[in-house]
């Protein structure tokens, strides 16, 4: 693949989220007078991974898992043991797991397109009936460790675990599981930045992950369709 096919890779509109999404964490960087130079990388780094998942590219992956590793951090400096917990223990984890599968499983021999996986009642009982035996768990650890804003941290593990279950099956949900999750992260943040502005960064990168994983969504729901679209053809004689 060449410089211009490269520069072809992504779509005009997932230019200009990415590139816009850039923007604004580094305007909120510089306006906030921010002084956290990890908040900022992890943000960046953040939204990088996240429009790689939304083409299906393992990249995502890799990048994710360096994202856990500084959120963890940022989490522990503010006492959200659930935060620090679910991304060292769980969504660090699941996401090598998630890279392996998606390498494991390329569309069509594209190792930058995964295959979009299909997801049974059976898998979303077995799911569903796992995440509520976790967050229940985890309610009375993170109140062990005097969890700050316990509800919302445990709420937090719950779209947390669903996520990280639904994108290793290679399922367009996963996306829609980390939109939720966004959300009570940002509820979670912004109770933090109460304390300490400096958490504000922190807001202003979910609320674009937000929009990251909403387009994530919709771009794999459209892949599954196109993907079911091939294979079907591909068998016709």
């Amino acid at each position: 693949m060449n410089t211009k096919e490269k520069l072809k890779y992504f779509t005009p509109e997932e230019y200009a989220l990415w590139l816009g999404s850039m923007g604004v964490i580094i305007a909120a960087y510089i306006l906030f007078g921010s002084t956290s130079v990890l908040n900022f990388v992890s943000s960046l780094i953040g939204v990088t991974a996240l429009i790689f998942c939304a083409k299906g590219n393992p990249i995502g992956q890799v990048l994710m898992v360096v994202f856990c590793v500084l959120y963890a951090v940022i989490s522990w400096s503010f006492r959200y043991y659930g935060e620090l917990i679910t991304y060292v223990c769980m969504s660090m984890p699941m996401a090598l797991i998630a890279l392996v599968a998606w390498l494991k499983h390329p569309f069509e021999g594209k190792k930058s397109e995964v295959a979009v996986g299909v997801t049974t009642k059976k898998d979303w009982l077995w799911m569903s009936a796992l995440t509520v035996v976790v967050t229940v768990i985890f309610y009375f650890v993170l109140r062990f460790f005097n969890t700050a804003n316990l509800i919302p941290s445990t709420f937090s593990i719950t779209t947390s675990f669903l996520a990280v279950l639904l994108t290793a099956k290679r399922s367009p949900y996963f996306a829609l599981a980390y939109f939720f999750n966004d959300i009570v992260l940002i509820v979670l943040w912004a109770l933090a930045t109460r304390q300490n502005t400096e958490y504000i960064s922190v807001i202003i990168c979910f609320s674009m992950f937000l929009l990251h994983d909403g387009y994530g969504f919709m771009c794999w729901k459209r892949r599954q369709k196109q993907q079911l679209e091939s294979n079907n053809t591909d068998n016709l004689p």
